[in-house]
């Protein structure tokens, strides 16, 4: 199986296809893994509304996709005072592990949370950004987050990494997503960062269409695809993969 060494752990990676690589986040919440592009995190024995980049992109990209530190099959240590630099440092690691000097990125659910903070990191190595159903921080969804955070989130993260200290560990994922906006970066960042952004909303209390909005609002180069997902899925595919190809390396 891939893996990439890390201290205290590793993280699992899958590569697809040949060409200019493609990162992706999967959904998943902080639960992100590989196995969510193929079936939905809420409900395994279906398939999920959104497209499976793994499949969908490989005829064209090179596609790398990964379980985020203590989800599927990735290990690493926790501190109660980490943030989102922690997965982006994991991802710029992976980058460097598999000598990818420039990519495209793909995330959805919280893999956009995780894409833009590496956008902040490195913006030199990111050609563009496809960003599926960010979540966020708007007054509907607080206490949803803050139940989700205790009753499924962390304890799924404990269950597959019982050496974590449980204390730290609540209190890692409730600073993380006690911030504004998308969490991991500010709307100063978004506003002035030009790395071309593919903005595709989601439309329930955990993806609240309004985050979408005001990322494209602040976005100097975002492009809106409203239509994305279940019956549009089809349609999201050629979609995606032309915002990809037209950004690539000329």
């Amino acid at each position: 199986m891939p893996a990439m060494p890390i201290e205290g752990g590793e993280i699992y990676f899958e590569e697809y296809g040949a060409g200019v690589p493609v990162l992706c986040f999967s959904p998943g919440s902080l639960r992100s893994q590989i196995s969510f592009w193929r079936s939905s995190p809420r409900d395994p024995s279906k398939t999920p509304p959104w497209m499976d980049p793994t499949t969908s992109l490989s005829q064209q990209f090179r596609v790398v996709a990964m379980d985020q530190r203590n989800a599927g099959r990735s290990l690493g240590p926790i501190r109660a005072e980490d943030g989102w630099e922690l997965y982006a440092r994991d991802q710029i690691a992976l980058l460097d592990h598999l000598k990818i000097k420039q990519c495209h990125v793909l995330g959805a659910c919280i893999g956009v949370t995780f894409a833009l903070k590496l956008c902040e990191m490195v913006p030199e190595r990111i050609l563009s950004v496809a960003l599926m159903q960010p979540i966020g921080r708007v007054p509907d969804n607080i206490e949803y987050t803050r139940k989700q955070v205790r009753e499924t989130w962390v304890p799924g993260i404990l269950k597959g990494n019982p050496a974590l200290d449980e204390k730290a560990t609540y209190s890692f994922a409730e600073r993380l997503f006690n911030s504004e906006f998308v969490h991991s970066v500010s709307r100063e960042f978004v506003n002035n960062c030009h790395i071309p952004m593919l903005i595709m909303p989601g439309n329930e209390v955990a993806h609240p269409a309004p985050v979408a909005e005001e990322i494209l609002r602040l976005a100097p180069r975002g492009e809106y695809l409203k239509f994305w997902k279940g019956e549009g899925r089809e349609y999201s595919v050629p979609a995606i993969r032309d915002f990809l190809l037209r950004h690539n390396p000329q």
